[in-house]
């Protein structure tokens, strides 16, 4: 489980991240504990951010992204971590972003507390008033004055992440004003629908196959349709004598050929007959 928990100061980043680490066996991981335990390290990256930090000067991006890049190798990370003040300007998401896909992880959530800053800052009062009457050791910047600095400096920095992560469709937003018990309700529902699997997509359903088109059945010819086509296929021999009432010959039903050799038998016939006629006239001479 991998998570971003976003919210302004005193919106009880710190309480939610204590449960969550405890249900979920992961790692907490704040910005300003892990530059002093990789400077206490006397890491690369850790030497590098202290000789920043000496000079007054702001971590810059890619030191705080090292870090926490050697941070998560780390074996308490393996099932996943909190971020907690990081990151903080859309930028330093970015490099995240640039990181994760490195390291071919993915965030699962981030979570936003909302809360109202108005009575964040009368909890604040109260609770000094509180610790004034016990006769308590009050820290010089846990004021309202001092709070007040760093929900403007909240607004301007780290407020354009809530639109960054929501047009990624990765921002889920809580009552930060609710109980503890029902933030934390609420975060739990929040990450057991982020860890559910996808649901599948439904299969289309497949098209039916066409229907082969039946035969039609076969119109009845009439009877002078019969004999019309009869007529048709016959030979004009054939027609033309029985059209005179005679039988025709047979060489016509032959086809074609059978005509013309018919044609040559009947003129040789004809040649003989002129010639036995010649001869009988002679003779009678």
């Amino acid at each position: 489980m991998r998570l971003i928990l976003l919210g302004p100061p005193g919106a009880g980043k710190g309480t939610q991240a204590a449960r969550l680490v405890e249900k979920y066996r992961i790692a907490h991981l704040s910005t300003g504990d892990m530059l002093r335990a990789a400077i206490a390290a006397e890491t690369p990256i850790g030497l590098k951010a202290k000789d920043i930090m000496a000079s007054g000067a702001l971590v810059p991006d890619e030191v705080v992204v090292g870090i926490i890049a050697d941070r998560i190798e780390q074996g308490d990370c393996a099932n996943g971590f909190i971020l907690d003040g990081f990151p903080r300007t859309v930028p330093q998401a970015e490099a995240l972003d640039a990181l994760l896909k490195q390291k071919k992880l993915k965030l699962d959530a981030v979570v936003q507390l909302l809360v109202n800053e108005a009575i964040l800052l009368q909890r604040v009062e109260n609770r000094i008033a509180q610790m004034k009457e016990r006769g308590e050791a009050i820290r010089a910047d846990d004021n309202v004055e001092a709070l007040a600095k760093r929900l403007e400096v909240y607004r301007g920095q780290t407020e354009p992440l809530v639109h960054y992560y929501g047009d990624r469709r990765m921002l889920a937003t809580v009552d930060g004003m609710k109980s503890i018990d029902e933030v934390t309700a609420e975060i739990g529902r929040i990450l057991a629908a982020a860890a559910a699997p996808a649901p599948a997509k439904p299969k289309k359903p497949a098209r039916p196959k066409a229907k082969p088109a039946e035969p039609r059945p076969a119109k009845k010819a009439s009877p002078a349709a019969k004999k019309a086509k009869k007529t048709a296929k016959r030979p004009k021999s054939v027609k033309s004598a029985k059209k005179a009432g005679k039988p025709a010959p047979k060489a016509a039903k032959a086809g074609g050929k059978g005509l013309k050799k018919a044609a040559k038998k009947t003129a040789k016939k004809a040649v003989k007959t002129r010639a036995k006629g010649r001869k009988r006239l002679t003779k009678r001479r």
